[in-house]
């Protein structure tokens, strides 16, 4: 099968969340399972520099966003058979320092920007001496190409046009645009309508999709409902639950070559289920290395997050205000709202021999606070799918998660199956039930023969790709079958 994969970032490209992490991981299994996968992303600062084998490739495009026409190139890279990464490069939209905004906010040409990239991506679905047989785009930035690809099918331009699946990684994020910039799209304007493109007489890119791609898919079972009800819908319920028949949550997988604890070349010692002395290593090792005192017996909790609202840092914040009075330890690595970095400083500042708060981001050093860590608080509001509570998981750091989204899906409390617990789930979003939470976990940290099951039962499930590419192609493979 020949499948195209757009997406506006991919690891190990470019990054600026777990969109990043499914697409790059997705687009290597889905090769390795044995298709030929085209992914297009755009070319950003810094790849010529980290990608040296990136090659030209014979293409040039000319791509109209409405009256005008913007001019760009191809670059190619092939990384390992079956996979052909294809980068649109043009500089004047892509060769920036962000790759959505900086800190002054969005960049005010997001429109016409990403619509390019999708109108780019569809030329390449097109021409391709290898056209696709399915076209998988992902959140808002593609939302416009389900609706290009539908109209070129409908006016008889590309009668053989191939479906179409989007995937809602997160439908807080929608691509909200003046409705003047539907031009751009060069679309008859019978599509600017309530049921298709329009929003409030905004222009809303994922709301195209959704209207227009012939499947949907979200990153976990759980947000594939939560979506469809006003609480989560974020406006768009209505037309979720119109399309429910095609919505479909598969929760996302976790790319084991990278997030191991045993050939990993970010961790100082190896360990594994069955010998778990280097997790303590890992746990002294991380405390000298952040000033923290060194203690094996101290319980560490650890925290990788988007300092946002979404991951439920006010509540964080507010449960360890009260927790951090009994004997534990807390490290965090994150960026994001000013107002949580001054939190989360703050707390570190009152907490000297307690709490380490590391602001931005560190590859390496987010491999060893999860290693380090005995748990891992994830007290998300909602949450889509969640990667960092299956790293946990690997790591042997229990997830302390609310039950939401990926979060329920991917952990078992005691309370469900107790042979099979690796996590502890709370439910009330409040410092009061976090807190409740933090509490359980001293306690079952004390029970050593309890906490060595949680561990071994996290460490030993499976979210691999492998099996992830397979519910993939057993989906495409249906929309091929579809009339």
């Amino acid at each position: 099968m020949n499948i195209l994969l757009a997406s506006s970032e991919a690891v190990p490209y470019s990054k600026t969340g777990g969109l990043a992490d499914m697409v790059g991981a997705l687009a290597k299994f889905l090769a390795r399972a044995g298709h030929q996968v085209a992914l297009v992303t755009p070319f950003y600062r810094g790849l010529r520099e980290n990608f040296p084998d990136i090659q030209p490739f014979d293409w040039r495009l000319e791509v109209p966003l409405g009256p005008d026409f913007v001019s760009g190139s191809v670059l190619v890279r092939r990384p390992e058979k079956g996979l052909t990464v294809y980068f649109i490069d043009q500089p004047g939209f892509f060769q920036r320092s962000g790759i959505y905004n900086e800190r002054a906010g969005d960049y005010p040409d997001n429109a016409e920007r990403f619509i390019f990239f999708s109108k780019a991506a569809l030329n390449l679905a097109r021409y391709l001496p290898a056209p696709a047989d399915v076209i998988h785009v992902h959140d808002w930035p593609c939302g416009v190409l389900p609706a290009l690809v539908r109209e070129q099918k409908v006016s008889g331009a590309w009668p053989s046009a191939p479906p179409v699946c989007l995937t809602i990684h997160n439908l807080a994020y929608q691509g909200n645009f003046p409705g003047a910039k539907f031009n751009l799209t060069n679309l008859p304007p019978s599509w600017f309508n309530p049921d298709g493109m329009e929003y409030y007489g905004l222009l809303n890119c994922l709301k195209s999709g959704i209207a227009y791609a012939d499947q949907l898919t979200t990153v976990s079972p759980r947000y594939a409902r939560e979506i469809t009800t006003e609480l989560y819908g974020c406006g768009l319920d209505g037309m979720l639950r119109r399309r429910q028949s095609v919505l479909t949550g598969i929760l996302n997988g976790v790319d084991y070559e990278e997030w191991n604890t045993t050939h990993n070349p970010y961790l100082p010692f190896s360990y594994s289920a069955e010998n778990l002395e280097g997790k303590t290593q890992n746990k002294l090792a991380l405390q000298k290395e952040l000033g923290l005192p060194a203690n094996p017996d101290v319980p560490l909790f650890g925290s990788v997050t988007r300092l946002a609202d979404q991951k439920g840092m006010d509540i964080q914040l507010g449960a360890l205000e009260e927790m951090l009075a009994a004997d534990l330890q807390f490290v965090m690595l994150g960026s994001g709202s000013r107002e949580y970095e001054r939190g989360f400083r703050r707390l570190a500042e009152r907490h000297p021999k307690k709490c380490r708060a590391n602001i931005g981001f560190d590859t390496g050093l987010s491999h060893r606070i999860e290693a380090a860590s005995d748990f891992y608080l994830m007290p998300s509001r909602f949450e889509p799918s969640g990667l960092n509570q299956l790293y946990s998981l690997r790591y042997g750091a229990i997830p302390i998660v609310r039950l939401t989204g990926g979060l329920d899906d991917s952990i078992v409390d005691i309370t469900e199956t107790p042979e099979r617990a690796d996590g502890i789930k709370f439910v009330e979003y409040s410092v009061r039930a976090l807190a409740k939470a933090i509490r359980k976990a001293l306690a079952l940290y004390a029970d050593k023969e309890l906490l060595t099951l949680y561990r071994e039962n996290g460490m030993s499930a499976d979210f691999s790709w492998e099996r992830n590419a397979r519910h993939y192609t057993s989906l495409y493979q249906r929309m091929l079958a579809s009339p």
